[in-house]
């Protein structure tokens, strides 16, 4: 009975043969799903014209089936067992949108198996499997499409892949999760402290029951897996990233910061050596005349750093359902124009082809060198001022830029901040441990990396 309602819907198209229709089953029918499947019927016309095909949803897999049917329609088919849609002969290609890492992973090495094509937005999935999913997809002749896995609303994997596919691509540094921009926004604009700032950015819908994988770095981290896999030919893998969450940013340091011409941001940073690569993700001072300080709220922004064309800057939301669903549609979209074109002549999955992946170093984060931000708090002893200096550089450490901030209120944190030239992060705590030997207990309240990001 499936098997006859979905050939029925595939033939009602308008006077377009059967064989032109891109045949969609769609994997969970939460806020993607719900958004995936609204866009794909408001704009079915403009959405054929654009991939020279219909593209028809005509299966969805769910737990909750009469949920499921009212966000997809009556004209789809749902089922409970997503290992039928899979495995279905008249679906082409699966939308997964349901997360997780386990199930989502063999429901979609199944589909390429079946000679399904894949549009997923799970950036963890990709991140922790890509290449093994990559390598099936390729030795089976199919698509899988990712674009909705960073920065959704920002079309970061097509511009990484073909729109700089001329480059030599240097970095790509960016605020990809817009639950910590928006806790730091609030803790910068409004002096609110971190769990003050999670507990609206949760209110509001931002932040997740669990918000750890915001609030660690966790999900910056898989995006910045898969930026650094695209932009250098890669093979990355999520626990080869360093991951450095935002729950120990105190306010008092946004303030320091500024004084100093800075902004605090949430930072994946992809960087290119000569021998290995930097894959990171941390808070980070960045001058704020920079377009990433301007990123503010729940918003996404992206910078990419290249021989040829220079830098260039991306911005845009980086949840919600329909803006998820514009970054799914375009897969799918892509999908209906490159099917029919032979395997060789396709975008890649990554910037390379699959015989060209290579297996980069990833440099230690200890051994990653830059300039830093140290934040001495006075205690209310103003007479450490005038030794501070000397302290510093009897072990080793030269002073770039300092400033001295008294706190509006409690006297004792007024700060002198310091920051210092470009250094290794062991470098840096070999001599820190120095001074504190030198001075007894004498280290700083606050320890950041500065990332400066030359415009030029």
């Amino acid at each position: 009975m499936v098997h006859d309602f979905l050939f029925s819907v595939a033939s009602d198209t308008s006077g377009v043969s059967d064989a032109c229709v891109l045949r969609v089953g769609l994997i969970g029918t939460g806020v993607v799903g719900t958004g995936t499947s609204l866009v794909l019927a408001r704009n079915a016309a403009l959405i054929a014209q654009r991939a020279g095909r219909p593209i028809k949803l005509v299966m969805a897999a769910a737990r909750n089936l009469s949920k499921a049917a009212q966000v997809v329609g009556p004209d789809v088919v749902v089922v409970k067992d997503p290992w039928i849609l899979v495995r279905h002969p008249e679906v082409d290609v699966v939308v997964e949108v349901m997360g997780g890492v386990g199930l989502a992973k063999d429901l979609v090495l199944e589909a390429i198996a079946q000679g399904k094509h894949v549009v997923t937005a799970n950036k963890a999935l990709l991140a922790e499997y890509g290449s093994e999913i990559f390598a099936a997809a390729d030795a089976r002749g199919v698509i899988v499409a990712y674009e909705a896995a960073v920065a959704v609303s920002i079309p970061i994997v097509k511009a990484l892949r073909e729109g700089l596919a001329a480059n030599r691509i240097q970095e790509v540094v960016g605020i990809v999760n817009g639950t910590s921009n928006f806790i730091l926004t609030k803790m910068e604009e409004e002096g609110m402290g971190f769990v003050a700032a999670l507990r609206l950015a949760t209110e509001l819908g931002y932040a997740e029951a669990d918000p750890s994988l915001d609030t660690k770095g966790i999900d910056a981290a898989h995006k910045t897996a898969l930026l650094a896999a695209i932009a250098f030919g890669a093979d990355v893998h999520f626990d080869q990233v360093h991951a450095q969450g935002i729950h120990a940013l105190d306010p008092w340091d946004m303030v320091c910061a500024r004084a100093l011409g800075y902004r605090i941001k949430l930072l994946g940073v992809a960087r290119q050596g000569d021998d290995a690569i930097e894959v990171r993700v941390h808070p980070a001072l960045v001058p704020e005349k920079h377009w990433l300080a301007q990123v503010q709220g729940s918003m996404n922004g992206i910078w990419v750093n290249t021989d040829a064309a220079g830098p260039t800057f991306y911005f845009g939301a980086g949840a919600g359902s329909q803006t998820t669903a514009s970054a799914v549609v375009a897969d799918l979209i892509d999908v209906a124009r490159q099917r029919a074109i032979n395997l060789s002549s396709r975008v890649p999955h990554r910037s390379v082809s699959s015989g060209s992946i290579r297996s980069w170093p990833i440099m230690p984060i200890g051994q990653v060198a830059s300039r830093h931000y140290l934040r001495f708090a006075m205690g209310g002893r103003l007479d450490l001022l005038s030794c501070l200096p000397r302290w510093l550089q009897k072990s080793g450490i030269k002073v770039q830029q300092s400033v001295f901030v008294q706190h509006p209120q409690d006297a004792t944190q007024d700060s002198w901040v310091v920051l210092t030239p470009s250094l290794a992060g062991d470098v840096l705590v070999d001599k820190l441990t120095v001074l504190k030997r030198k001075v007894k207990d004498l280290e700083p309240a606050a320890v950041w990396r500065v990332e400066d990001l030359n415009l030029s």
